[in-house]
């Protein structure tokens, strides 16, 4: 590790646990996707390999950016957001249906999908950090500072909720995140929130009125998951996967055998065979099942330190972009990471959110790692001024 890390520049606290939670989701994937093996077929080594690939990817892009002159994420931030938007359009016109959502596209000749919705939530950071930045001594005025930094919040959230409501209200929050941190003033923030509100009940009361128009087309599903939230006790089939994802997590617990230092063991969780894409949006179950409380405690830990020293490096910087980014960045890592836990402990309706660094797939590893060395980029340049 430490020959590895004279390569590495930037946060060495932030490689580290990269390359730790990288490494260790090899271990986890190839021992969570019992499912995958059952529905799909082929071996849990076949879906190890096409994740090592992934994770060659993934840590080629983060090392390839951290190299990079932040500048350049700014500059090229508005061709981000018009991609992403290009990109989620096509998506919503021509998307890989899987599971009744159409959120995928399909890679052509390589068989692979990608999520855009990943790259659009990154491309939204980055561009709103740039408008804030802009059009910071406007942002009292409605038309030349207010509405020109919301409406990209807005178009990305409004391209992804049609089939991915959580992805779209993250996608919101953090949008509102930044606004309050850019200073925005606080009466606009809160109109933008109620206006929102309003707007989602609009469209939902057309759906319900004119449900040809299909202008929701989970809606259903997604009632029906907060419906079964509120009243599990007598909806066992509905609840099953949170169920299990409750009962993994039971299984784990801390015993007079393991002291909660392990729980079944690596590679003994019983209900990952049970639990849809336990390898993914029930990682933080089959987590608790097989490493155990005390594991589970370390893998927060090494979030809220991630996200620390993420913090960190945008307050010392005397660039308010860079500022900006950062924060945006540790806040989606942070969220995406406690949803995936709230959903698996019961606390929050069954929704798709997978674990930052850990959970198997793509398009998610390599905008997340791609953010972070968008971040140790920033350290790299504060270092170099501080050693001028």
């Amino acid at each position: 590790m430490q020959e590895l890390l004279k390569y590495l520049k930037g946060d060495k606290v932030i490689w580290v646990i990269t390359l730790i939670m990288l490494a260790f989701s090899l271990v986890s994937v190839y021992s969570f996707v019992d499912i995958l093996v059952k529905t799909e077929g082929g071996t849990p080594f076949k879906y190890l390999f096409k994740h090592a690939i992934y994770i060659g990817l993934s840590f080629g892009a983060m090392y390839w950016v951290h190299l990079k002159d932040p500048k350049y994420f700014s500059q090229l931030s508005k061709f981000a957001f018009y991609l992403a938007v290009a990109l989620l359009l096509f998506t919503l016109l021509f998307g890989a249906k899987v599971n009744g959502a159409g959120r995928w596209l399909k890679v052509p000749f390589v068989g692979l999908t990608f999520q855009s919705s990943d790259f659009a939530k990154l491309a939204m950071i980055i561009y709103v950090s740039r408008l804030l930045v802009k059009k910071k001594k406007l942002l009292d005025n409605w038309k030349e500072g207010f509405w020109p930094v919301i409406i990209p919040i807005l178009i990305i959230s409004g391209l992804i909720f049609k089939d991915n409501f959580s992805t779209a209200g993250i996608v919101f929050g953090i949008g509102l995140v930044m606004l309050f941190i850019g200073k925005v003033p606080f009466l606009k923030i809160a109109s933008l929130i109620g206006g929102g509100i309003a707007l989602l009940l609009f469209v939902v009361l057309i759906h319900k009125a004119i449900p040809d128009l299909n202008l929701l087309p989970r809606y259903e599903t997604w009632e029906n998951r907060i419906l079964n939230r509120i009243d599990d006790d007598n909806n066992v089939i509905a609840n099953a996967q949170a169920m299990n994802a409750k009962l993994a997590i039971y299984n784990g617990r801390i015993t007079t055998e393991n002291f909660g230092i392990v729980g079944k063991g690596i590679g003994k969780g019983q209900l990952k065979g049970y639990l849809p894409e336990a390898y993914a949006d029930f990682y933080y179950a089959s987590f608790v099942e097989e490493m155990g409380p005390f594991w589970s405690f370390v893998l927060i830990l090494l979030y809220l330190i991630l996200l620390f020293r993420i913090m960190r490096i945008g307050l010392a910087s005397d660039n308010l972009f860079d500022t900006y980014v950062c924060i945006g960045v540790g806040v989606l890592i942070l969220v995406q990471a406690s949803v995936n836990m709230l959903v698996c402990t019961g606390i929050f309706p069954v929704t798709g959110q997978n674990m930052p660094l850990l959970a198997m797939g793509g398009s998610a590893m390599i905008t997340t790692t791609f953010a972070l060395g968008m971040v140790q980029a920033i350290a790299v340049k504060q270092g170099k001024k501080s050693d001028e």
